[in-house]
């Protein structure tokens, strides 16, 4: 039982101790942060994008800034205005700054121009995890994660939309300038403004690009559907498989035509003219059936979002959709991000080459930083490759690389023997595929894809639940790029601090 109360006394006038090292315990995780930035990363590509030497007052110390913000995101705080607060309340943001405060500008600022120095810095990270014993290669996993972008499902515009939006800007600026020039006169515009402060990334410039982008997608597919034609008439309407269908009617009038011996009435001359009423048929009905979707479709077709134009609707588990982008990771079996990359793509498939190339690349800097004290090298060359469904292709098992298992199905089916069917329903029919399911059949292959969801998902959950971070702060792709590497980077440095591999001991051991 308490004797009493302490008394609450906020007006008693105290001190903090002088040495800022007494604040925090030496214990803290902010100063192997501060050590690990400081002596054992290279920010020189930070230092070069800054200038000094100039009138006015000191700038900030980039080293401190990169620590700044690799302690927020790992705190779950990117709104930089959110970080200048913290830098006055919170006692680790405060050792951070040595007492200064950059204000929010001075960090949105710094963050914007990361550019192509946040790639030096997760290179950096993955050596110093490297030196410490990290960088596990024996299995490897690949996976995509969705996260969304700063931009709302509700920016999103069709087409049509966007190309009213365009006209009406275009209108209002026409009309703007006649009322200017009624009031000012034509040699003049009243209140004079400085050249060069209109904005490239104007609502009137999203706009635009975001109409040209789909424009420039829209005569890509034409482009395919073209070439995939002259390809198939090519053959002579030989190729084996159902003719595309912009070209079936052409490919039957082929056959058709092609010399035969006999006459008219040649039982193959009469199966070829019987083929093209089919095909003129089928090609008709399809036609209606196209205009029947056009004319009652429930979706809006092709959008495209005016704030990040770069952003795509992307589909997420469980059903429904976010704005955002498509992050692809290489994980180490101990749990570090060796290779990421932002796309824009709602699918995987295309990504699996590109970045087995990146992760490959990724495991020669690990083996070129062995561990500096005691232990053994964690890497070495790339064993296996473990992939879900979405990256199953016959270029992507036969391409060159490491050994890998890809799944031929959704998770019921990825290791059940049989034949497996396509996303389309049709089964799969490649040797490579085949060869592949019955792998996955076997005990070695069913035990070693079960480590796929524990080393592809485990970093996914670190970023979204624990870091907390659910949603980019940057727009546009090289910017929003930029921003998921350094997330990448945050992940990879707390994962080494996590797991007892960065200690004030072992730094201590590492070379400056």
């Amino acid at each position: 039982m308490a004797k009493g109360y302490r008394p609450v006394l906020r007006d008693q006038p105290f001190l903090l101790p002088p040495d800022m090292r007494e604040w925090l315990p030496a214990g803290h995780a902010v100063w192997l942060v501060i050590r690990a930035v400081e002596g054992h990363l290279d920010t020189s590509a930070f230092h070069a994008a800054r200038r000094t030497g100039g009138a006015g007052a000191a700038g900030y110390d980039p080293d401190m800034l990169v620590t700044l913000l690799v302690w927020a995101y790992a705190n779950g705080v990117t709104s930089s205005r959110r970080i200048e607060a913290a830098c006055a309340a919170d006692v680790s943001f405060r050792v951070i700054c040595a007492g200064g405060a950059p204000d929010h500008v001075t960090i949105a600022r710094f963050r914007a121009g990361f550019g192509g120095a946040v790639e030096a810095l997760f290179a950096g990270v993955l050596a110093l995890c490297a030196r410490l014993g990290m960088g596990a290669l024996g299995t490897v996993a690949l996976d995509g994660m969705k996260i969304a972008a700063n931009a709302s499902v509700a920016a999103n515009r069709t087409e049509e939309r966007l190309r009213k939006l365009a006209a009406d800007a275009v209108a209002a600026h026409v009309a703007a300038d006649a009322a200017e020039d009624e009031l000012f006169g034509e040699g003049r515009r009243g209140d004079e403004v400085p050249p060069g402060a209109a904005d490239p990334g104007s609502r009137d410039a999203r706009i635009r690009r975001a109409l040209a982008e789909l424009e420039a997608e829209r005569e890509a597919a034409r482009a395919a559907r073209e070439q995939q034609a002259r390809e198939y008439l090519a053959a002579g309407g030989r190729a084996r498989g159902v003719p595309p269908q912009q070209v079936a009617v052409a490919a039957a009038a082929a056959r058709r035509d092609r010399p035969r011996a006999g006459i008219e009435d040649y039982c193959l001359v009469k199966a070829a003219r019987e083929a093209l009423a089919a095909a003129q048929a089928r090609g008709a009905a399809a036609e209606r059936e196209a205009a029947h979707k056009q004319d009652n479709r429930k979706g809006p077709g092709p959008v495209r979002n005016i704030t990040d134009p770069n952003s795509r609707l992307m589909p997420v588990r469980g059903g429904g959709f976010i704005q955002g982008y498509n992050a692809q990771n290489v994980t180490s079996s101990d749990g570090l991000i060796i290779a990421t990359r932002l796309t824009s793509d709602t699918a995987d498939t295309r990504w699996y080459q590109p970045m087995t190339a990146a992760a490959q690349h990724a495991a020669a800097v690990i083996a070129a930083n062995p561990p500096a004290g005691p232990g053994h090298a964690a890497g070495g060359r790339i064993g296996l490759v473990l992939a879900d469904a979405g990256y199953l292709s016959q270029d992507n098992l036969t391409s060159p690389g490491p050994d890998r298992l890809i799944a031929a199905g959704k998770r019921r089916d990825a290791r059940r023997p049989g034949p497996q069917r396509s996303r389309g329903g049709q089964p799969w029919t490649s040797p490579a595929i085949t060869a592949m399911i019955a792998r996955l059949a076997t005990p070695q292959g069913s035990a070693a894809y079960r480590q796929r969801s524990h080393i592809a998902e485990t970093p996914h959950g670190q970023i979204k639940h624990n870091m907390g971070i659910r949603r980019l702060a940057m727009r546009g792709k090289p910017k929003a790029a930029a921003e998921w590497t350094f997330i990448t980077t945050v992940h990879n440095l707390f994962k080494a601090i996590s797991s007892g591999h960065l200690t004030p001991q072992t730094l201590t051991a590492l070379p400056s």
